[in-house]
């Protein structure tokens, strides 16, 4: 019983969508490390302001608080109101290392309570 418990969590359709929003993100995010116009990354920043802020509403909701406060801090440091300039080597580093995150996030699944 535990065992089919533990795949109704896993595979629910909530579930499913918010695993779906992470692997496109992390897409995205890798394709920033490739030659791409300027446009391509405001929308990079967009994209991930509103889906790192629909998971961290998604992560609260759950009572998940430090994932959610992980989450925040992504929108923030992506957001494309304020520029945040890094360069682009720090860019680079910042979508592998988050791009990893959100697919071990999506490969790792979370003990049930």
């Amino acid at each position: 019983m535990r065992f089919v418990k533990k795949w109704i969590i896993i595979f629910n359709e909530k579930n499913l969508m918010y695993k779906a929003i992470k692997l496109l993100l992390s897409i995205l995010l890798f394709l920033c490390l490739a030659k791409m116009p300027f446009g391509y990354f405001q929308f990079v920043r967009f994209a991930a302001l509103i889906c790192f802020s629909i998971l961290a509403y998604n992560a609260n909701e759950e009572g998940n608080k430090i994932e959610a406060i992980v989450y925040v801090t992504l929108a923030i440091l992506f957001q494309p109101l304020i520029k945040i300039s890094l360069g682009r080597e720090i860019w680079n580093i910042i979508d592998v290392v988050v791009g990893i995150g959100l697919i071990l996030t999506v490969l790792i699944p979370k003990k049930i309570k």
